[in-house]
């Protein structure tokens, strides 16, 4: 298993990767947007065998690292606004529950 680095090592590590892209969404350009990255990613999952060198990261967005990980992970698209609402029933639309039937 990877170590990653923890506290104030791994802050400054992410800041270092995010200002790579300059805090940009490196995936939104392609689809003609530009989006904040809130996420660094691992291009080769830590899971699936990949290392924690910044060669193998890229800044995401959310949406784009929802998708990302869907894919990488054989999930179906992602669902958007996950979360359980004070009711306990799920806030997403897409969410079974709450789609007309």
């Amino acid at each position: 298993m990877v170590q990653r680095l923890r506290g104030s090592a791994g802050v400054a590590q992410r800041k270092r990767r995010l200002a790579r892209s300059h805090g940009l969404c490196e995936r939104c350009p392609d689809r003609g947007r530009t989006t904040l990255a809130v996420e660094v990613d691992h291009i080769v999952p830590l899971d699936k065998g990949g290392t924690d060198d910044d060669s193998n990261t890229r800044n995401l967005c959310k949406s784009c690292h929802l998708e990302v990980t869907a894919e990488q992970f054989g999930y179906k698209a992602p669902i958007e606004g996950r979360g359980i609402g004070r009711s306990g029933r799920p806030t997403s639309t897409d969410h079974p529950w709450n789609r007309d039937r």
